[in-house]
């Protein structure tokens, strides 16, 4: 079983930059999908990227596509997220996930890490 470590999460204001890293154990080569979510107070959690680790593609909502890069590095069983272009709607407590099939929505992920928080101020 993975298991997932996030950091990198911080304050910024609008404009500004953060890049997350989620460290994993057991390795991401062993996962079918990786992911990256976030959830503000009161909402459900989004995904904002899943990346398909055997083929390399990468998928992102619209509202974040041209802002959000995620990438992997399996040398060091890390995953990253480039944040650009942060907007205050962007707040949340952003986690990643490992899942192994589908990879669509929060429930197709079986281990999740703790969450970082990423606050943006206006």
């Amino acid at each position: 079983r993975v298991q997932l470590v996030e950091s990198g999460g911080g304050s910024v204001q609008a404009g500004g930059s953060l890049r997350l890293s989620c460290a994993a154990s057991g390795g991401i080569a062993s996962s079918y999908c990786m992911g990256w979510f976030r959830q503000a107070p009161g909402k459900e959690r989004e995904r904002v990227a899943t990346i398909y680790t055997g083929s390399g593609k990468i998928y992102y909502p619209g509202n974040v596509k041209g802002r959000f890069t995620a990438s992997q590095d399996n040398a060091k069983n890390t995953l990253y997220l480039q944040m650009n272009s942060l907007k205050p709607e962007d707040s949340g407590m952003y986690y990643c996930a490992a899942g192994a099939m589908g990879c669509t929505v929060a429930r197709d992920y079986s281990n999740w890490g703790q969450g970082t928080q990423v606050t943006v101020s206006s």
